[in-house]
């Protein structure tokens, strides 16, 4: 075969440092086209973004040139930039240091895109770390619950 033909989903999920509830209604508006953008500019494809004050869910097409470390690097370090180099009342604006990334097979794309649309929703009855928890063991992943926890 003379190329290579890839589809590679990956779940993120990641929240704001200390989980401080700063990302407002108003910075969601613009932080998310911007992560998409980010995501677009580093050759991965963002399906969708979504999430609530304190963390964010993002559902990306990774090419094969492009390690999973590697593309969320790309899309948090770049976000936190943006957020400060353009919105000054968020100079303190930063993300946790960690993050999960979950495969998800094509059968599961309208699943998840609905999950990430549905996150404010979603949350009313569960807090991050009861939906990150939950996340972490159906994917059979050991944690630490003091990282976990926060």
């Amino acid at each position: 075969m003379a190329h290579s033909y890839t589809n590679i989903l990956i779940h993120y999920i990641f929240s704001t440092k200390n989980r401080e509830k700063i990302i407002t209604d108003e910075l969601q508006e613009r932080l998310w086209p911007c992560m998409g953008g980010i995501a677009r500019e580093n050759s991965m494809k963002a399906f969708a973004i979504g999430g609530i004050e304190d963390h964010v869910h993002l559902l990306i097409s990774l090419p094969p040139t492009l390690s999973v470390a590697k593309a969320i690097q790309f899309i948090k370090g770049g976000s936190s930039k943006w957020v400060h180099d353009t919105i000054p009342k968020h100079k303190k604006f930063k993300w946790q240091e960690g993050y999960g990334a979950f495969s998800v097979s094509i059968s599961q794309i309208d699943d998840t895109i609905n999950y990430i649309k549905r996150q404010k929703e979603h949350h009313q009855v569960r807090t991050f770390q009861e939906e990150y928890i939950s996340f972490l063991r159906k994917h059979i992943i050991e944690y630490d619950e003091r990282f976990v926890r926060g």
